[in-house]
């Protein structure tokens, strides 16, 4: 008898979840359940099977709302019927028409009219729902004609008292009011919770045909769904056949661009695949991706294809990968194989300049009626949760600034902040809002509307109402199109290598860079600052620990420094072992057989299903279960747990010993964290490679792309630094030399005007446009006629020295700037037909102190470029030890000045410490360890430059120093303010770090891995 069900999908406003739903309706022995969330599906499938397995028949609907008020209640007769509401409701959302009142012509819907909106005329299948309540009314004649069409809607929004008070929390968030502000209309009725269905009937026992209605709509309606069937597009071509005539065709012709004629093994390869591929329908998928990717060459762009689709030779002799999968020894069946009922997956990146254009290719070749983003449910998060629930609780913005960032245990124990921590806690977990997944397009061979209704986010793609796991659950594949930086750095470094030099680089040919003497040396002692995926501190750290000066060691890099690696201690044993290859025996055969590229420890997701293969006798379905459970995907310790009955069971068949099968479990059971498959970290390798060899043979335009491309680790000052070290001239803007962006004369470095903090980018647009348009500003006067800004942005531009082609002193411009203004007219801005001399002023002679410009820079741009920060302190001491001698000096104690650079801030058992990276006087990094104990007495004060004391320890030919004691040092005043001491030291907080906060479990120390290292 329950029409009209909420479940927390209806975003602030129900508090159930599905399963409580359920669950609740369960225990009332409720038979026939109506979901209908308002305004989305977004719970619907998740719904049918929780009511099925608790013997309940699912009946799906939308209750439709338009600015909070309640139009009508759908509910399906089948599944084509919510297909019917979607539509409706996406052309509100995305195409902005309107709702009416009354409902559309709808074929196998029931519509449900409130008593507060009747429409002038009932269609068959359109009722009014009687609340209890609305009872009495039935008496009136106005009411008392319509009964033979009414039926019993007693909604469900809430399920305790409690609960109808965070219903009235979230309503009052949703309306961004107070709490004691809210109205009647904003929220539910009190009554809306489960009563059994006998109290129910026994309410409205006098009305025989509301209660004949009610259970008509229950019994005609149905929600029949097939969780089987593959809902993506089915052909690429006009049928199944066709598809794999062009796959095979493309995928031989790409086996004898990338192998030639006669290469046996990779052709038996492709045959393997492409069998597989069919059979479990891909080919389609496979053909989408390759159009896409046919698509981004012929417009110029660079890609890089990942994911586990990049252990396939067909998408390498398609072009959608460039990793050979012969050359690494990749494991096909980790993509794809018989057992699999899950779709295969390519992450394909490109340039985030080019992303845009990729999407809107998509949904123009496949139909925007086929195309939407995966959306994602944002949930109340532990900051967002005490600022919003505060906030509806009236506390003022001082007490929610110390609720969202201090930890609960140090909140006020006042009453007011007792209740936001009640209802907060009960908010975790919530939807909060729906968002816009990061990369899974959808592309349905049904119009999408059938499964989902769509939304409109700010950025301008639709997006489905559900996220990625139950897309995939219904038989929707996600294409992920993805972007990054790294590769914009990539190809504006070609462009302007072409622009400055003149020579083409062809950065695809992968050979090019992946054995070059010069780039081997730079990987090999972390030389590395800009290159993708291998530039932070704790990459650099682990590159010079293995020496690492080839390909493949640099693949294998790429997978132990993730966290699962890490975490489980393997990433420490490896790099023992690739020092150590004489000190250690592999504990069982078969590892020695499986991963001796890997000296034994398992490094990739395919070295996991490898040893519960052939080591445990499990099967690749079963090991498919273990690669789910590591890869993010339904990540969790219990689906591993799933899998160890069996793998103990298979090793004693086996005749392992129970500690050998303990070990070698404990091994796999480490890897339920984050880690990659071989083929991912190799796509990784060769676009680290592509970096690494544009930054060796030609620094300067790498650095200035690196620079545009807004950087990737560190903040842009590290980079110019960068840019400097490799020869670069460091200029500040200029109007007259400078571009928007950071542009290469010669080995002139121009800071782009985007650069300066208080500049607006129409403005900085402007400078340019006309500069080009009429040639350069002659002098500022000509620049004030030309350029309509105010006061306040010549300012800026003079103190950064952008007038410096004028050859007058700072204060002289600012003087003269305001003289100009003081009688210009807007009019007169523009070139004149005969333009009048430049007026000069002539003006006292205003001396200015050394240091004034860096102290200029360091408040517009954010760091000196005149001179480096060491020039600014006041002690003229530089250090005992520099960076080139570090490894002289293992376990000794040093004293050194430094500047820093970054910190991480890393969990261990005993506190919080960091690892810092620095710059000493020369320009070179290195890095630090903060330990608990050294932090209480010496802890950060900021970003500058600091005395360190500490004990150099060489790692693995990697020296780190262990910090005692550290103090900041004070630098000069700022001679800009010598007439006012208060504000002498003001612009020295401006001074920057790089902070990164982990808040994993503490990575092992060696005597805690045990990882054997003989035969057991």
């Amino acid at each position: 008898m329950f029409l009209n069900c909420h479940s927390y999908h209806s975003l602030r406003y129900g508090t159930l979840s599905i399963e409580e739903l359920v669950k609740q309706a369960s225990e009332l022995k409720v038979k026939q359940l109506v979901l209908t969330d308002i305004n989305t599906v977004t719970g619907i499938y998740d719904f049918k099977k929780e009511c099925e397995a608790v013997g309940i028949k699912p009946i799906v609907g939308m209750e439709v709302r338009k600015d909070g008020k309640l139009l009508y209640i759908t509910v399906a007769k089948e599944f084509s019927g919510i297909g019917e509401v979607n539509k409706t409701v996406t052309e509100y959302n995305c195409e902005n028409k309107e709702l009416s009142e009354v409902a559309p012509e709808f074929k196998n819907v029931f519509v449900i009219y409130p008593m507060s909106n009747l429409p002038p005329k009932l269609k068959e299948d359109e009722f009014i729902g009687v609340r209890i309540n609305e009872l009495n009314f039935l008496i009136r004649p106005e009411y008392k004609k319509y009964i033979s069409k009414m039926v019993v809607l007693h909604s469900i929004t809430f399920g305790t008292d409690e609960e109808y008070e965070l219903h009235k929390i979230l309503r009052a968030i949703d309306n961004n009011t107070l709490l004691s502000k809210l109205t009647k209309k904003e929220i539910c009725r009190q009554s809306e919770y489960f009563i059994s269905e006998e109290k129910l009937l026994k309410i409205f026992e006098r009305y025989s045909e509301i209660i004949s209605n009610t259970k008509n709509i229950l019994d005609t309606c149905h929600f029949e769904f097939n969780f089987k069937q593959v809902r993506n597009k089915k052909f690429y071509t006009k049928s199944k056949e066709e598809d794999l005539k062009l796959l095979s065709r493309l995928a031989y012709s790409g086996l004898e661009k990338r192998y030639g004629l006669n290469h046996e093994i990779a052709k038996k390869r492709i045959e393997k695949e492409l069998k597989v591929i069919d059979e479990l329908n891909f080919c389609s998928y496979f053909l989408i991706t390759w159009d896409i990717i046919c698509y981004s060459n012929s417009m110029g762009f660079m890609h890089v294809g990942r994911g586990s689709g990049a252990n396939s030779i067909v998408s390498y002799c398609l072009g959608i990968t460039d990793i050979c999968p012969l050359e690494l020894d990749l494991y096909f069946e980790r993509f794809l194989n018989l057992n699999r009922k899950t779709p295969p997956d390519f992450d394909i990146d490109w340039s985030w300049q080019n992303r845009d254009t990729i999407l809107e290719y998509i949904f123009d070749r496949y139909g925007r009626d086929h195309v939407a983003f995966c959306g994602t449910n944002v949930e109340f998060k532990y900051k967002s949760i005490f600022r919003e629930v505060g906030k509806v609780f009236g506390l003022p913005k001082e007490e929610l600034d110390d609720l969202a960032t201090k930890p609960i245990e140090i909140h006020d124990r006042n009453s007011v902040v007792q209740m936001v921590q009640k209802y907060g806690r009960l908010l975790e977990k919530y939807p909060n809002q729906r968002s816009m997944h990061s990369c899974g397009i959808l592309i349905s061979e049904e119009p999408i509307t059938h499964y989902t209704a769509l939304e409109m986010p700010p950025k301008g793609f639709p997006i489905v109402q559900f996220d990625m796991n139950v897309a995939e659950d219904i038989g929707l594949e996600k294409f992920d199109i993805l972007s990054q930086r790294g590769l914009g750095t990539i190809n504006d470094t070609v462009n302007l290598i072409k622009k400055t030099k003149g020579i083409k680089v062809d950065i695809r040919d992968t050979a090019l860079s992946k054995d070059e003497v010069k780039c081997n040396e730079y990987l090999s002692i972390g030389k590395t600052i800009g290159c993708f995926y291998i530039e932070s501190p704790a990459m650099r750290g682990l590159l010079r620990r293995l020496k690492c000066d080839n390909y493949r060691t640099l693949v294998a890099a790429s997978s132990i420094i993730r966290p699962g690696v890490a975490q489980s201690g393997m990433m420490r044993e490896y790099i023992f072992r690739h020092n150590n290859p004489d000190k250690f025996e592999y504990f069982h055969s078969v590892f020695e057989e499986n991963l001796k590229e890997t000296y034994g420890i398992m490094v990739y997701q395919e070295d996991v299903i490898k040893i519960a293969q052939y080591f445990g006798g499990l099967s690749l379905a079963d090991g498919d279960i273990l690669r789910r459970a590591m890869s993010g995907k339904g990540r969790s310790l219990k689906k591993l747990q799933q899998v160890k009955d069996n793998f103990f069971n298979s090793c004693k068949r086996k005749g392992h010993s129970e500690q050998l099968t303990t070990e070698a479990f404990r091994q796999i059971e480490s890897f339920a964290g984050y880690s990659f498959c071989k083929a991912h970290s190799a796509s990784y390798a060769v676009e680290s490679y592509q970096s690494l060899y544009l930054k060796v043979y030609y620094p300067l335009e790498f650095m200035v792309s690196v620079i545009n491309n807004q950087g990737g680790f560190y903040r842009t000052e590290v980079y110019i630094h960068e840019a400097k070290m490799s020869g670069g001239n460091i200029q500040v803007p200029c109007v007259n030399s400078s571009e928007f962006q950071t542009t290469l004369k010669g080995t002139d470095v121009y800071l782009g005007l985007m650069l300066l903090e208080g500049l607006e980018t129409k403005a900085a647009h402007e400078i340019v446009k006309e500069r080009e348009i009429n040639g350069e500003y002659k002098s500022l006067e000509d620049f004030i006629r030309r350029i309509n800004i105010g006061i306040e942005t010549i300012q800026i531009l003079i103190f950064i020295g952008a007038f410096r082609f004028t050859f007058k002193p700072k204060n002289e411009l600012l003087v003269e700037a305001r003289l100009l203004l003081i009688n210009f007219k807007p009019e007169n801005r523009g070139l004149m037909l005969i333009e009048e001399p430049v007026q000069e002023f002539k003006l006292p002679q205003l001396k200015r102190e050394s240091f004034e410009d860096a102290f200029d820079e360091i408040e517009l741009i954010g760091f000196p470029v005149s001179c480096s920060p060491f020039d600014l302190l006041k002690t003229k001491y530089r250090g005992s030890v520099f960076v080139k001698d570090l490894l002289k000096f293992h376990k000794k104690q040093v004293k050194m000045l430094a500047y820093l650079i970054s910190r991480k801030h890393v969990p261990t058992k005993k506190g919080t410490m960091y690892f810092g990276t620095w710059i000493d006087v020369n320009g070179d990094y290195f890095d630090t360890a903060h330990f608990p104990n050294s932090l209480k007495e010496y802890d950060f004060q900021g970003g500058g430059c600091y005395l360190l004391l500490g004990t150099v320890e060489v790692d693995f030919h990697f020296p780190t120093i262990t910090i005692h004691k550290m103090a900041k040092m004070p630098m000069i005043p700022d001679p800009r303010y010598s007439y006012d001491k208060e504000k002498q030291y003001d612009i020295h907080r401006q001074i920057k770090e790089d902070v990164s906060m982990t808040f994993r479990k503490p990575y092992p120390q060696e005597h805690e891995i045990g990882l054997p290292r003989h035969k057991l």
